[in-house]
């Protein structure tokens, strides 16, 4: 029998707010709550940014036009997105993780993993942690979360789906190399569509399956992701709950009201776009070496093209004719509906790299066009 030694070092709390910018905006407006509402989408030609449990329900959720979503949902109610207000209740939210661990890594504004194996409350349960926690979100500010327990991040960020909304599910060390081994390949986090087909024409279709294969074989479908996947099916933890995780990547995007079709429009858009990306990297004080030109077309397909440079740039003096090149080095097969600009292989990531921690996301989820 495999050991499980290694499971039952850490004991790991993922909390997910649920449906955050939504639920926000039910809080702060009684009329709202009840209702199908989309934060986002609402002209002709925007994208909704996230969707109530009741726009679900419909099917609406992130990503998806406001055109698409009213016609699946006719009684769907739009609201603008208010950005600063979220960012005032993640912090409130946040302050509450502190009161149990320092070691909080927040992935986004509505989800953070806490790793509570020694905590400030000396409360040996990780679940009643994770209950507490949750009762008192609700109780100072109103807004529901859930929670999953494990022994690893990657087991504990499933765990978090399995009940919500307004639940939680702990996976004990006992069950986990069981739970692993029954899990869909769809639901392990990171595994998008392309590679969960790809997996199921090799014959991979639960954990169990991938733990049958041999590293080697793995790193030969699925290159460096192969090692994270053998991995991943024995319970072997990736990584440990990083207070200071690193900003991969600065992006800014643009959705158009109106197609773009002529080149000096696309030009001028991107300077525009150019010039907000150099006040976030500044803002952020953070160099790159890869520059990323996004384009959505208007049938909603995404191209993506790159180019690296030997040193580390910060201003759009130095990406945009960079920017410029890569547009006009192939020509763009339809209108344009949308364009961004990302900075990637960031200077902190070269010091992160240097202090032998290990990053969460050790592997991309697909980009399902």
């Amino acid at each position: 029998m495999e050991s499980t030694n290694h499971l039952t070092q850490r004991k790991i709390i993922h909390i997910d707010m649920d449906a955050f910018y939504a639920s926000v905006e039910q809080l702060d407006n009684p009329a709202l709550q009840g209702l199908p509402i989309a934060v986002g989408g609402g002209a002709e030609r925007g994208v909704v940014i996230a969707a109530s449990y009741e726009a679900r329900k419909f099917k609406v959720k992130s990503a998806l036009s406001g055109k698409i979503a009213k016609q699946w949902c006719p009684d769907l109610v739009f609201v603008e997105t208010r950005f600063e207000r979220y960012k005032e209740l993640s912090s409130q939210i946040r302050a509450i993780f502190y009161e149990y661990t320092d070691l909080v890594e927040p992935l986004s504004l509505d989800e953070a993993f806490l790793d509570v194996t020694e905590n400030k409350k000396n409360n040996p349960s990780a679940g009643l942690i994770a209950a507490e926690i949750r009762d008192l979100i609700y109780s100072r500010l109103g807004l529901r979360a859930s929670a999953g327990i494990s022994v690893n991040k990657f087991l504990a960020k499933i765990a978090s789906d399995i009940n919500k909304p307004n639940g939680q599910k702990t996976i004990s060390p006992k069950k986990a190399l069981a739970f692993l081994e029954s899990l869909p390949v769809e639901r392990f986090f990171g595994i998008g569509k392309v590679t969960a087909q790809k997996m199921n024409d090799l014959g991979l279709f639960i954990g169990k399956d991938i733990k049958a294969k041999s590293r080697y074989e793995l790193t030969q479908h699925f290159g460096k992701a192969g090692k994270q996947y053998y991995n991943i099916v024995r319970g072997i933890p990736i990584s440990h709950v990083n207070p200071n995780r690193i900003r991969k990547s600065i992006a800014v995007e643009n959705t158009f009201s109106e197609d773009l079709q002529l080149e000096e429009d696309i030009i001028e858009q991107l300077k525009e776009i150019a010039l907000e990306l150099e006040k976030r990297i500044l803002k952020n004080k953070v160099k790159g070496k890869t520059i990323t030109v996004k384009i959505k077309y208007n049938d909603f397909t995404v191209e993506t093209r790159s180019k690296s440079f030997a040193h580390y740039v910060d201003t759009a003096a130095d990406f945009l004719p960079v920017v410029i090149e890569l547009i006009q080095k192939e020509e763009l097969r339809d209108p344009v509906r949308l364009l961004g600009i990302s900075l990637k292989n960031l200077n902190n990531q070269e010091r992160y790299r240097t202090s032998n921690q290990l990053e969460f996301d050790y592997f991309q989820e697909d980009e399902d066009v």
